[in-house]
């Protein structure tokens, strides 16, 4: 490389080449290297570059010297990467040619990706109910006008359906919510213990109806945690529901809390909140995703039962919030037990 281009490659931030009028690689820096590999320099653009997008701007760059941006999508062994490329002209004596830099745009990429997925699925599970509302009140207005024992049976199903929706509608609301504040740590003192009795009080009937028998191992003495606590609320409620739900009828679903002394991905004391139930149990391959949004290890017994596939999502927000961690293990046939550590309070001398 020339006086000029050693040091102008250097000092650009992303991965860089420089492609003289003779089409040879004038220069690149080290990030270039490490995308499109050593010891290019000197060799032809294309035995080193071969997207044709790119190649194309180049050869657009070489030919009028105006500025083209394409992408170039890759993958590192990892995942696939998409980078922006700018092609500009470079007017130096002795240094002129297409000079193009790569910009990694893989984030911007996968959240245009995300949102997509997200609007399919919301469209996809509000789709199905709307349409059974839509063919029962037809259903209504013709055939079953009359029919009174229809009218009634039907009305049933579509207050059904509407509360399926509700449930979608509030469960996306919390979730955008808790998204919303996941930055802001929470600051208040919550008692733990006291939040955990609350919430199994009111799941008492939910357990009887499901013939599951609560076991409550608590501390005698409070339990306080930084939080909000109608967050925490929420993810005790919801997890103990799943429980309760999916931990099979004529069974047991157990809850620990325990303050424990210190805690090495916490790096200090923290507090676990533990459920678990009798169940079926999980099989290993669905446990890595069953956080995200809308997953599903059985979607016809989750509907039928009114989860919305939101649940699990909003309680690794929330715990994310509260800077704590958060534990699935499970075993086919042995049952499932989810675990959250939050940090504790550390005292302070006054």
């Amino acid at each position: 490389m020339s006086d000029f281009v050693a040091p102008l490659m250097r000092a650009l931030p992303v991965p860089a080449v420089l492609i003289g009028r003779n089409e040879r690689i004038l220069g690149v820096n080290a990030k270039g290297q490490a995308l499109l590999g050593a010891e290019i320099e000197g060799r032809h653009f294309i035995t080193a570059i071969r997207q044709p997008a790119v190649l194309d701007a180049v050869e657009g760059v070489l030919a009028d010297r105006q500025p083209r941006t394409t992408r170039m999508l890759t993958n590192d062994g990892a995942q696939d990467l998409t980078y922006e490329v700018q092609c500009s002209w470079l007017d130096h004596p002795g240094a002129e040619g297409a000079l193009l830099s790569f910009e990694d745009v893989t984030h911007v990429a996968q959240a245009g990706q995300m949102r997509r997925d997200f609007v399919a699925n919301v469209s996809h599970e509000l789709r199905t109910p709307l349409t059974a509302l839509l063919g029962f009140i037809e259903t209504l207005r013709g055939p079953a006008r009359d029919d009174a024992v229809a009218r009634e049976r039907f009305l049933g199903i579509m207050a059904t359906e509407a509360e399926r929706m509700e449930r979608l509608v509030k469960d996306l609301l919390s979730l955008s919510r808790v998204e919303s504040e996941e930055r802001m740590r929470p600051t208040a003192r919550v008692d733990l213990r006291a939040l955990v009795e609350a919430a199994l009080n009111r799941l008492q009937p939910l357990a009887e109806t499901n013939g599951v028998r609560l076991i409550r191992d608590l501390p005698e003495a409070p339990v306080v945690v930084p939080g909000d606590e109608d967050q925490l609320h929420q993810v005790v409620t919801n997890l103990v529901e799943n429980a309760i739900k999916y931990g099979g009828a004529e069974g047991e679903v157990t809850l620990r809390l325990a303050p424990v002394g210190d805690v090495a991905a916490l790096r200090g004391p923290g507090t676990v909140i533990s459920i678990r139930d009798q169940g079926p149990g999980i099989d290993l391959v669905h446990i890595p995703r069953l956080t995200e949004r809308f997953y599903r290890v059985d979607s016809h017994r989750s509907r039928e039962m009114g989860g919305t596939g939101l649940g699990l999502a909003i309680v690794k927000h929330i715990v994310n919030r509260h800077r704590g961690r958060l534990r699935i293990e499970s075993e086919a046939g042995q049952g499932s037990e989810f675990t959250v550590t939050l940090p504790a309070v550390i005292a302070t001398g006054g």
